[in-house]
């Protein structure tokens, strides 16, 4: 048996990367797992998927309602869906700005909203934002993608103080640079690979990124019931960078 027998989790995002592997694991512990992303062509038939783009309310309160119809209840949201961004105050126009906080904080809130309801009927209600060591701390060439992440931090610790009183937990994790397949996008688009990952690597205080299963596994635990007092904590799996200095 374990803390997750009968749990019901979604996870957006859910087709690739952390969110893959967040969902593999919350299934391993016992959850039953939807998995909601743009594309779930990848995802396992024995996963159940309903494909939903974060930036439209009506897809968003489809998907969720196809969850709770296909398996009575909802337990736990994994905020998990995002897309990056490069560059300066002064590398992306105003569409772009639009687009990536449409994506990494609108969409966390459109997903959350149409839980709510559920999660307000859950004895065990979690949600976890993914968050990134770009929201606390400041790095080069990350302005965007910073300013979203930031939002999604403070909107963790908001989300928190406002339903901790209905019994739902709401923390988020916060990586460092990871092993992705949009870092892996990036380091394609680098001038000299093995020069931008040696970068990305020595950046981080153990010397590696962060595995796509070690974030997983600090989702699970904010997830799980176990974790029943913690909520309205930002967990660093960053490999010490926002607070080593070596």
């Amino acid at each position: 048996m374990s803390e997750f027998d009968n749990l019901v989790a979604v996870v957006t995002g859910g087709a690739s990367g952390i969110g893959a592997a967040a969902a593999a694991l919350l299934a391993e512990r016992g959850a039953r797992v939807a998995v909601l992303d743009r594309n779930v062509e990848s995802v396992d038939e024995a996963v159940f998927s309903v494909p939903c783009d974060i930036t439209d309310t009506a897809q968003v309160e489809a998907a969720i309602a196809a969850v709770v119809e296909h398996f009575g209840a909802l337990d736990i949201v994994v905020n998990n869906a995002g897309i990056g961004a490069e560059g300066d105050i002064a590398a992306n126009e105003d569409d772009e700005w639009a687009r990536v906080l449409d994506v990494n904080v609108v969409g966390l809130a459109r997903v959350s909203r149409a839980a709510l309801p559920h999660l307000r009927a859950s004895q065990h209600a979690s949600i976890v934002n993914t968050c990134s060591v770009a929201g606390v701390i400041g790095i080069r060439n990350r302005a965007l993608y910073s300013a979203s992440k930031g939002a999604v931090a403070a909107v963790t610790l908001a989300m928190a103080a406002d339903h901790v009183g209905e019994g739902i937990r709401v923390n988020a994790v916060t990586p460092g640079t990871a092993d992705t397949p949009w870092v892996g996008r990036l380091l394609d688009h680098a001038e000299d690979r093995a020069a931008a990952l040696t970068a990305l690597q020595q950046r981080q205080p153990m010397g590696r990124l962060v595995t796509a299963d070690e974030v997983a596994h600090a989702i699970t635990y904010l997830a799980s019931p176990l974790s029943s007092s913690t909520t309205g904590t930002l967990l660093a799996v960053d490999g010490g960078m926002a607070n080593l200095r070596i």
